[in-house]
């Protein structure tokens, strides 16, 4: 095995247990500095204006990428290919995961449900997704619950493995600050229809490939693979997204069960196409089927991301220098 596929499989390996471990603090997450330093550069960049928002998309995504690329170099100069650079790997991969935390919330909402404390499950839902909780009854809180699950998957998990496989830290670096400033600024609200476009669609760009992934191994890992790929293959395309349509739709299918239709997002309503419309009404069970799934679908691309890796950096034209490293 090549010094460089070692230092990221044992690196990603570890960075995946460690977000199996301790999911993501309460406080000092460097995503949420990530965050605050995007928001101030918002405040000063700020103009109704697709440009304002390019260079604002350039600036925040394109930094912490750059800042990534350049921390992996001084690693590799000070300490060697080995070790030291499996260490930043493990850093940067528990850093940007999150499927821990997306479990644990989703799984707080659930608990609420089953218990029959709407109250508390509309309070804790906004952990999860931007919906307007107050008008919703259990089952369509279930139901968004399941589809938050299904996104994230991709999203927080399986999108950050591929492009880590594809361009190691600053590929998990760069990915988590694209989805980031998408979540920050990528709506379509009066503020941020314009300068949040590029945001959106580099969003869309880097998520393609982790989303295929994901709807691939929910069909493979679920209970119903026929269902999931049948779905998939039917309803994928009609969201109003081109990631999260696949991936949603392919967990509606394996789980059996009904996702999309009218929600409300900042009292704004948006009338969807159903998933898998012969699927049934999502119950709060259902969000821990879900989470299994999730669980699953994460383990298999940490495999698919740490074998693929050799083959996508000779397609990507970035072999290993020769004589560098040992091993």
């Amino acid at each position: 095995m090549r010094a460089d596929h070692a230092s990221f499989a044992c690196g990603a390996a570890l960075g995946f247990l460690g977000d199996l471990a301790t999911g993501d603090p309460r406080r000092g997450h460097p995503v949420a500095a990530f965050g605050r330093a995007a928001a101030a550069a918002e405040r000063r960049l700020w103009r109704d204006h697709r440009g304002y928002g390019a260079l604002h998309t350039v600036l925040c995504a394109g930094g912490a990428a750059a800042s990534a690329a350049l921390l992996t170099r001084v690693v590799r100069a000070l300490g060697g290919r080995g070790g030291a650079e499996a260490a930043l790997t493990a850093a940067a991969t528990w850093a940007v995961l999150g499927g821990t935390t997306l479990g644990r919330e989703a799984r707080a909402v659930g608990g609420a449900l089953a218990a029959g404390d709407l109250d508390l499950a509309r309070e804790r839902l906004p952990h999860l997704c931007g919906r307007d909780p107050q008008a919703l009854d259990g089952p369509q809180i279930a139901r968004a619950v399941v589809e938050s699950v299904a996104e994230n998957t991709s999203d927080a998990v399986v999108g950050a493995l591929v492009w880590g496989a594809v361009g190691g830290v600053p590929g998990l670096i760069g990915f988590r600050a694209i989805n980031t400033l998408d979540a920050m600024v990528g709506h379509k609200s009066p503020r941020y229809r314009r300068f949040g476009w590029a945001a959106a669609r580099l969003d869309d760009v880097a998520g393609w490939p982790g989303a295929r992934l994901t709807a691939a191994l929910a069909t493979l890992a679920g209970p119903d693979p026929r269902g999931a790929r049948r779905a998939w293959r039917r309803d994928g395309r009609r969201h109003p997204s081109p990631n999260a349509g696949p991936v949603e739709a392919s967990f509606a299918g394996a789980l059996g069960i009904r996702l999309g239709g009218t929600l409300t997002y900042g009292g704004r309503v948006e009338h969807r196409p159903v998933l898998n419309s012969g699927g049934r009404p999502v119950e709060s069970a259902d969000i821990q089927r879900a989470i299994r799934l999730s669980r699953r679908v994460g383990v298999l691309a940490l495999g698919v991301s740490v074998a693929a890796r050799p083959v996508l950096r000779a397609l990507t034209g970035r072999p290993r220098a020769a004589g560098r490293g040992g091993g």
